[in-house]
């Protein structure tokens, strides 16, 4: 400290705020001064106070005119050492730092320079410097060593003259004015009175200094190397490109290639801006970049999309009529719907497409129906297969901002028909999945809505196709699988069992000529008879449609070609005589009816996945404690209409002269033969109350009777589904006699025109008409 002040004085002294800087004691400092009201306190340091000056840091270094709140409290008492004007005639000012000084309070404004009054602070001196001290000043001065190759004005002059002060006061000064960059880290030491806290603090701020630097190094080094390559990359690119012009193989062929496409087809202008918005950018892609695959891949996909082009559809009934019925046999509620369409077709041309969906088992023809409607149509068929489909991209397309991003299938099946207005087949849409990559569902929301459609976008063209015109056609094997919004959008046609007639009716002419075309076979070789394909159909195959068939059929041709190509026979007929030879036993037992009426046991009718059949009860009572057994893996809703006829029959047993006490004293076992097959519905509910009923009273059931039904607490018989598959089992079984609910007269228009004439049907309202036609007598 200077012989003039001592610690503890008041000195009234200008004052000049800094910006962005720190003075320290016993540091040279080098400070341009341009503010007016520094420059008159300059003035006066310089010649009243004898060049003595307050240097005080402000707080924010964007206050222009700082006020006295505006700066820090703890600054440095300084002397003016040296002066020099510069070019700008500003002065160029040389302060070496004497104390510090704490401000107790200045006068002054913004027009005129501050006058503080101020503490002079004594630090002090160590006669000898304690260890303590010593080792964080070699702590520092390591820092500093590992600091001063990334430091940018951190010299090794610096550093030696820090190697060469011993006060540790001293020493943490210099080091913080040399090697701290941020000023409000400088003004922390400034402001930490013992040496042993500055250099505490200092030993910090050095580490997180190097920490900053070494990241910034590091993101410099890569920004060099990555400016190094982007150079090399572009000198080898220019390099290409005159290799490319030397062969002749330019890319501006290839730009020129797609506007011409781009010209050639007639786009609607916003579909055309987009392109040409595209192709400009893949002009200025760099040759080999990821980004021009991409725009490539891009501009091909909308160039191939089939803008305005369109098929005419064949508005003639008859024509229509004839190829339908030259695909299919029997599905007379299709055709007559797609007949009305064509017909609507005829006196209008703008009416808009109905989306239908074709519900049945599997193998009735639902696929090949759609193939059939596009030729009758005279439009493109495409097929969309959903089954499985869990990804609503597949419907909608990835973005193209995605790797090996594609468009979505709607969109690939317009591109593959190469017309805008295909029949288009959704296959197997009620087994549509989802999952967290979101839900398919949604997406053919706005792909079957008549009103949304016309401006569908896939993800991947980001431009607006109309699907209005598309026939879509869905095909499903039930509707519970089916969302019911999509439900709401379609026009529901059912496609039921094919009975024993169609089945012989397609074999002959549609299976039978197939299958001899594929194996290579004809006429001239194999026939068949309608008695051996009768007994094929009957004892050989059980399904809904025609598929197992098909495949027995072209087993008997392979077997016959193989007699023909061993022996000398030059054809084979098949009759009902040698199909047993050619195929082995048959491999569907008929359903036979019991040798005699009996108790307990009654013929129910049960629709499944290959058609009806003849669904079994047998009813046993025991000595017991009233339990129920229900076996021959029975759903949850046949365990429910069990405890419902067990109810009623308690409501009823003075009328079969039944004990009032058998749900205490009798242990009833109800079981459904075919145990591995599961089992579950309503329409058992009758067939449960009837087989109760004759095993208490012991009155027999007529054999030839079979029933079908759902029952209420109260007795009523409630209609059902599947009529016609279940009046093709009581046919097929030798059932005379079947009773239905009462409802469901209206459907007997429907059933097949044989088992009709064979069948007769009692219509009943309540379980009492059912137990006067079924029990043998009362």
């Amino acid at each position: 400290m200077s012989d003039k002040y001592n610690g503890s004085d008041l000195v009234k002294l200008p004052l000049i705020p800094l910006r962005g800087v720190v003075a320290f004691p016993g540091v040279q400092l080098n400070i341009e001064i341009i503010r007016p009201a520094s420059l008159k306190a300059f003035t006066a340091a310089a010649t009243i106070h004898d060049m003595d000056v307050l240097l005080v840091t402000q707080k924010d270094i964007t206050v222009e005119n700082p006020k006295p709140e505006d700066l820090y409290p703890i600054g440095v008492l300084a002397k003016i050492r040296h002066v020099v004007k510069n070019t700008q005639n500003n002065l160029s000012v040389v302060f070496e730092g004497i104390a510090r000084a704490t401000i107790t309070t200045v006068k002054g404004s913004h027009d005129s320079f501050m006058l503080a009054e101020a503490e002079i602070r004594d630090e002090g001196k160590y006669s000898a410097c304690p260890p303590k001290i010593e080792l964080l000043m070699r702590e520092v001065k390591n820092a500093l060593t590992n600091l001063a190759d990334i430091h940018p004005h951190f010299t090794d002059d610096m550093k030696m003259g820090a190697e060469a002060i011993t006060d540790p006061g001293r020493f943490a000064d210099f080091v913080a004015s040399a090697a701290i960059i941020e000023y409000t880290n400088k003004q922390a030491i400034l402001e930490l009175v013992t040496p042993k806290a500055r250099l505490e603090k200092l030993l910090v701020l050095i580490n997180e200094e190097r920490m900053l630097l070494e990241c910034e190094h590091d993101i410099q080094m890569q920004v060099r190397e990555k400016i190094d390559r982007n150079q090399k990359d572009y000198f080898l690119r220019e390099q290409v490109k005159a290799i490319q012009a030397e062969l002749g193989e330019d890319d501006d062929d290839e730009i020129s290639e797609y506007e011409e496409r781009i010209a050639a087809k007639k786009l609607p202008d916003e579909v055309k801006e987009k392109l040409m918005k595209e192709l400009n950018k893949l002009s200025k892609t760099p040759f080999g970049a990821a980004e021009g695959t991409v725009l490539r891949s891009y501009l091909d996909t909308c160039l191939d999309f089939p803008f305005g082009v369109r098929s005419e559809d064949t508005v003639s009934v008859a024509r229509a009529r004839e190829i339908l019925n030259e695909d299919h046999e029997g599905l007379e509620k299709v055709k007559e719907r797609i007949l009305e369409f064509v017909a609507v077709k005829q006196f209008s041309s703008d009416v808009k497409n109905q989306i239908i969906c074709l519900v049945g088992p599997p193998g009735v023809g639902k696929t090949s129906v759609a193939a059939s409607i596009a030729r009758a149509l005279g439009r493109s068929y495409a097929r969309v297969s959903l089954g499985g489909m869990h990804d609503e991209a597949e419907i909608r397309g990835h973005r193209k901002t995605y790797v090996g991003a594609m468009p979505g299938r709607l969109v690939n099946a317009i591109i593959t028909s190469k017309v805008e207005n295909p029949v288009i087949v959704l296959d197997e849409i009620d087994k549509l999945a989802n999952d967290f990559r979101g839900d398919p569902t949604s997406a053919l929301l706005e792909v079957l809505d008549p009103e949304q459609n016309k401006f569908f976008r896939d993800n991947f063209m980001e431009i607006p196709i109309d699907l209005s015109d598309c026939l879509f056609i869905a095909t499903a094997n039930s509707y519970d699988r089916i969302p019911a919004p999509l439900i709401d959008r379609m026009e529901v046609i059912e496609l039921s069992t094919y009975t024993d007639s169609e089945k012989l009716a397609i074999a002959k002419n549609h299976l039978v000529p197939k299958q001899l075309k594929r194996n290579g076979m004809s006429k001239r070789f194999f026939r068949i008879n309608d008695d051996a394909l009768l007994k094929l159909i009957k004892e050989y195959t059980r399904e809904s449609g025609v598929r197992n068939l098909e495949r027995e059929i072209a087993s008997l041709i392979r077997k016959v070609a193989k007699i023909i190509a061993e022996t000398d026979k030059k054809s084979v007929t098949v009759s009902v005589k040698n199909l047993e030879a050619l195929l082995g036993r048959p491999k569907v037992l008929p359903e036979r009816l019991e040798a005699e009426d009996q108790v307990g046991v009654v013929n129910g009718l049960a629709y499944t996945q290959s058609g009806g059949d003849l669904l079994k009860v047998e009813v046993a009572i025991m000595e017991g404690t009233g339990k129920i057994e229900l076996t021959g893996s029975l759903g949850d809703v046949m365990k429910e209409s069990a405890k419902i006829a067990h109810s009623y029959v308690r409501t009823v047993t003075d009328k079969y002269g039944i004990s009032p006490s058998f749900y205490k004293d009798k242990d009833i076992h109800i079981h459904f033969p075919e145990g591995a097959i599961p089992k579950d519905g309503p329409s058992a509910g009758v067939t449960m109350v009837t087989a109760i009923i004759s095993a208490l009273s012991d009155i027999p059931v007529k054999r030839t009777v079979a029933m079908t039904g759902e029952v209420t607490l109260r007795g009523k018989v409630l209609p059902i589904g599947g009529l016609k598959e279940k009046t093709l089992a009581a046919f097929r079984s030798g059932i005379s006699t079947v009773l239905i609910p009462k409802d469901n007269v209206k459907d007997l228009d429907d059933i097949d025109a044989e088992a009709k004439k064979h069948l007769s049907f009692v219509p009943c309202s309540t379980i009492g008409d059912v137990l006067s036609a079924a029990l043998l007598h009362q």
